[in-house]
């Protein structure tokens, strides 16, 4: 979801100490049932998040990007490494929470969590099972970055756009690719819309995945592929920059250039509720 200067994105990280404040939704509300993923996949890394409510995600598996005034897309939140923002809610999910509070010099605080240099893969069927918040300037995301950030700045390390999330527009989801020449308001992008008898993207759970093979990523919500990008779908002269590991990042943002702002009949606190997060394979 990262739109312009990435570069700093991975700078600055903290680690502070972890309090529980706040509650996540009702169990009741919680129903998940996956497609499995085609055979020939193999799962080789994944979080479940099971663990007692107010865990922080595991430090073995993500990191924090802390910090605001931006991120480059004008958004308003400031990110935390704090339970209020990111935590297990005890029924086997991550609650991803965006307060309306001051924080850092920013009108909101919010979470974004990453896997640079704990995992990254090259290929392979990367996957998430999200309830996403509705409201008018929330732009949760689930998205991957190349690995080699730090020395190919972005938009040059690559950025695969999973899902990402206009809270105004509750049935529609948009995938994306981000490279040089193809980055920002010129990435390549699709959006996926739920019939109007399924209701919208904040009412229940759905898996949102991509299957990133040489040459090809297709986009998937549930089992439906509504998206396929190949070098061929690039500018004239434009290079394929997916073709070599990239890490997980999840995050929901509040504001920014992607979806406006906040109004007064958006919900606080707003939750993006993630069931799991699996990586894999091609079946050797």
């Amino acid at each position: 979801m990262k739109r312009q200067g990435f570069g700093l994105l991975l700078a600055g990280l903290a680690c502070a100490g972890w309090a529980r404040c706040g509650d996540t939704q009702s169990a009741a509300a919680i129903t998940a049932t996956p497609p499995a993923p085609d055979a020939g996949w193999t799962l080789v890394w994944s979080d479940e998040f099971e663990g007692d409510a107010g865990t922080p995600p595991s430090a073995a598996q993500w990191k924090h990007d802390v910090g605001g005034n931006g991120w480059g897309n004008q958004q308003l939140e400031y990110d935390t490494d704090l339970p209020q923002n990111a935590s297990l809610d005890g029924h086997g999910h991550l609650a991803i929470t965006a307060l309306k509070q001051n924080f850092g010099g920013n009108a909101y605080s919010s979470a974004r969590i990453n896997t640079a240099g704990l995992f990254d893969q090259a290929y392979g069927r990367f996957e998430a099972s999200i309830q996403l918040p509705p409201g008018a300037g929330l732009w949760p995301a689930f998205w991957l970055l190349g690995a080699n950030v730090n020395s190919v700045p972005w938009p040059g390390c690559g950025e695969i756009d999973i899902m990402e999330y206009r809270g105004q527009q509750p049935t529609l989801i948009h995938g994306s690719a981000h490279g040089p020449n193809y980055s920002g308001g010129r990435a390549i992008t699709a959006s996926h819309g739920l019939p109007g008898n399924e209701g919208d993207f904040s009412s229940g759970f759905h898996v949102f995945a991509v299957e990133w093979t040489p040459n090809r990523i297709d986009y998937r919500v549930d089992d439906t592929v509504y998206e396929t990008i190949t070098p061929s779908n690039l500018p004239a002269g434009s290079t394929w920059v997916f073709d070599h590991p990239f890490f997980v990042l999840l995050n929901l943002a509040v504001g920014g250039n992607y979806v406006g702002n906040p109004d007064a009949t958006t919900p606080f606190p707003a939750v993006m509720l993630v069931d799991y997060v699996r990586v894999y394979e091609q079946a050797k």
